[in-house]
């Protein structure tokens, strides 16, 4: 008896919203576009965080990175005669006797990856592609999180002697290896004829990631022994020993044998520590000549991460407060319903209707009108997230809990806010009601 009177109030409720389709849907005006606004911006924040998630992965985790700054030439004054003249304090650069120093002296480090980068060219079978030349040590691939896909890595024998090996991005071996294997076969880089020994699983990488890192296509990079690099192709320690015996020298140029320096530390609390030792360090080795930068990104991007998400907090309390408006919205308007349809809550009363079945007429009515708005709601922010995407070239992902709590959080409202009418609806007093004009 309770069910089929609960079904005929609901019945009672849903003609009412159809008989006034118009008034329904700009009542549920403010629920669309604060189920949507919740959507899209959830949206775009959790797409700038999984971005971040990637940025951090590109870069490896606890990783210090330092990198070589080509030192400036300072103008002095000759006290003697009063002339200017240029004078550069000398410094050997960032040098592999500086990774086997940290190495020997700093504690709590998994693993330490100089590299050497040289633009080349590769050329196979009459096709030539410019790619980056990289010499690297084997911790290079598991600092950063290399997987080969096929074949083996650098031995150490391959390390100590030099060997022409390599091992090459995936798109190096889809463009010069498209219809064979290319493990074993030769590719001429550069001046050099290298083997190829490994090819790499392929490494997804953004255009905003890239501009924002300053990373490379890993998938077109050729990988080569650090003593390769130095043996066959360019070692800049023999132009410093030249610049350091030549007094008269004012080169400024890239005087580094390294271009790069990746340190892995053991816990994410050692990092600031160790960074801190290291510029010491460096900067003693470098006679008092700070020539190289340090940087933490994985801090750095959990700094952009904490700012993302306060900004999402901000985004959501804005389209909170647009649900919350919505909800204000339909309360007044059932209560303007309420003053509306006076004559029919009384003949309704008069026909033996108790107070909680127009009670329930009135919530049902409220809930439909913000559930539909909710449902409408979610289909708006849908399409505006993959606007956003699509347009504006931002990431944005659509998770089943933001489309769950959005549409909750309408049904919510309609609730909440339909009871204070829904209760001034059932007070009404039958006889008074079927009276007024």
């Amino acid at each position: 008896m309770f069910n089929e009177r609960l079904l005929a109030n609901f019945y009672i409720a849903f003609e009412a919203v159809l008989a006034n389709k118009v008034r329904s849907l700009l009542t549920a005006l403010g629920i669309i576009f604060g189920v949507a606004a919740v959507i899209a911006m959830l949206a775009i924040g959790t797409g700038a965080q999984q971005e971040i998630m990637e940025q951090i992965k590109l870069v490896g985790v606890n990783n210090i990175v330092i990198e070589p700054i080509v030192e400036q030439i300072e103008e002095q004054v000759d006290q003697d005669n009063g002339m200017e003249r240029e004078k550069s304090k000398f410094s050997p650069g960032l040098k592999l006797e500086d990774v086997q120093a940290i190495q020997n002296v700093i504690p709590g480090i998994n693993r330490i990856s100089p590299e050497i980068v040289m633009d080349t060219y590769i050329v196979k079978s009459g096709i030539r592609r410019s790619a980056k030349l990289v010499g690297v040590d084997v911790a290079y691939f598991d600092v950063l999180d290399f997987q080969l896909k096929e074949g083996r890595m650098f031995s150490k024998k391959n390390l100590v002697e030099g060997n022409p090996v390599c091992i090459i991005g995936r798109n190096v071996a889809a463009r010069f290896f498209p219809n064979e294997n290319p493990i074993g076969k030769r590719i001429k880089s550069g001046s050099q004829w290298l083997v190829v020994i490994g090819i790499l699983e392929e490494r997804l990488v953004s255009e905003s990631s890239i501009s924002k890192l300053g990373i490379r296509d890993f998938n077109m990079d050729v990988y080569i022994p650090i003593q390769t690099m130095l043996i066959r192709y360019r070692n800049r320690d023999l132009v410093t020993e030249s610049r350091l015996n030549d007094s008269n020298s004012n080169s400024s140029g890239n005087y580094h044998q390294i271009d790069k320096l990746v340190i892995q530390v053991s816990e994410s609390e050692l990092l600031n520590p160790t960074a801190e030792v290291l510029a010491k360090m460096l900067e003693r080795r470098h006679f008092n000549v700070v020539d190289f930068e340090i940087t933490i990104p994985e801090l750095l991007l959990k700094q952009q991460q904490r700012t993302q998400n306060i900004f999402n907090i901000v985004l959501g309390a804005i389209a909170g407060i647009s649900l919350l408006v919505g909800g204000i919205g339909i309360m007044n308007i059932m209560l303007a319903s309420v003053m509306e349809r006076i004559k029919e809550i009384g003949l309704r009363l008069s026909l033996g209707a108790k107070k909680n079945d127009i009670v329930n007429q009135f919530l049902f009515e409220s809930i439909m009108i913000s559930v539909t708005g909710g449902v409408l709601g979610v289909i708006l922010g849908v399409v505006l997230a993959h606007l956003v995407s699509t347009f504006a070239d931002f990431p944005t992902v659509i998770t089943l809990s933001s489309i769950v709590l959005s549409f909750g959080v309408a049904a919510t409202v309609g609730l909440v806010f339909g009871i204070t009418p829904a209760k001034r609806a059932a007070s009404q007093d039958p006889i008074t009601s079927l009276r007024y004009e």
